[in-house]
């Protein structure tokens, strides 16, 4: 069994995520109080009370998917005992950051840190230059990077989310997205707008990089003990300066995991396992292995949840 332990990012929350790991649990209930020390609003209440519009703001949801990732983690690291050991990590956007704590890159006070950050400079970058995201179903990535290059005129867009074969987010400017989206429709593709405020990993919010590099360079990055595949490269990376410099990038870069699955899957990683909340990595992972690979895809955000995992892994 070849465990690979992937961590979801922003569209996976729901009022009251991880309640039962910290109620019964004190050592999740400490990675909480620790996680709500560092913010300055309360994170505990708005995670598990809302209100919802105020928990979807990029600056209090960033860090409270995060936290809901790394206390889900705790409880499959003590389910497990000594002998877990997962052959390599990864996140989807900003479940990227839970991954990089998960391997030891850094520490989980300073993961939090880095979220709040990073939500509140996109946040920022939202308001002043309002755009959106988009889902296209149907088309691959080089047929909407086609429709994206005839709709240059119309506004800002990019392919920001390569999820799966025919699953493409795109990100920009409303005039542009609605451009595309015609053509794309026209041409048979389904397109489902996201409930943000931001064009994440856009160049509209290309002017937060610098700010958050800068902010980076106060927290220790370490060698990761334990493989992590990045979303700008798909590929691993031991060199801490180099995470740095592609965790800065990433807010504005495409989130390659479509690559990155595929990359595990030809490394004959056969058990996956989404620690957080909700099961979108689990559905696309249906959409990414190609037929005939056996396999397992698990996720958990509770110990009930947990309970099963671990009954189909032993």
């Amino acid at each position: 069994m070849k465990i690979a332990v992937l961590f979801p990012g922003q569209g996976s929350q729901y009022l009251g995520m991880g309640r039962e790991f910290i109620d019964s649990d004190s050592d999740c209930a400490a990675i909480m109080e620790m996680a709500a020390s560092v913010c300055d609003f309360p994170l505990e209440t708005l995670s598990q009370t809302g209100p919802m519009e105020e928990l979807t703001r990029a600056v209090h949801l960033q860090p409270a998917i995060t936290v809901t990732n790394l206390i889900c983690y705790q409880g499959l690291k003590k389910a497990w005992g000594d002998s877990f050991s997962a052959a390599c990590f990864a996140g989807h956007s900003l479940g990227e950051y839970s991954a990089l704590c998960a391997s030891g890159v850094l520490s989980v006070e300073d993961t939090i840190r880095l979220v709040i950050k990073r939500g509140a400079l996109m946040e920022r970058e939202g308001q002043k230059n309002p755009g959106g995201m988009r889902a296209v179903l149907g088309k691959t990535i080089e047929e909407v990077e086609e429709i994206i290059a005839t709709c240059s005129d119309a506004g800002i867009v990019t392919a920001a989310n390569h999820n799966t074969k025919l699953q493409i987010v795109i990100s920009g400017a409303i005039n542009g997205l609605d451009a595309v989206e015609k053509i794309a429709v026209e041409d048979g593709a389904r397109v489902i707008p996201l409930a943000v405020s931001v064009a994440n990993h856009s160049p509209l919010v290309a002017e937060a990089v610098p700010d958050f590099a800068a902010f980076m360079d106060e927290v220790e990055f370490k060698i990761p003990a334990t493989p992590v595949y990045f979303n700008v490269s798909a590929k691993t990376e031991q060199n801490p300066q180099k995470i740095m410099e592609m965790m800065a990038s990433q807010i504005a870069s495409r989130v390659r995991w479509f690559d990155i699955i595929s990359t595990m899957i030809n490394e004959e990683v056969d058990t996956f396992i989404e620690v957080g909340p909700k099961t979108v990595l689990k559905g696309m992972m249906r959409k990414i292995a190609p037929k005939g690979y056996k396999y397992k895809t698990l996720q958990f955000d509770t110990p009930e949840g947990l309970a099963k995992c671990m009954d189909k892994l032993i």
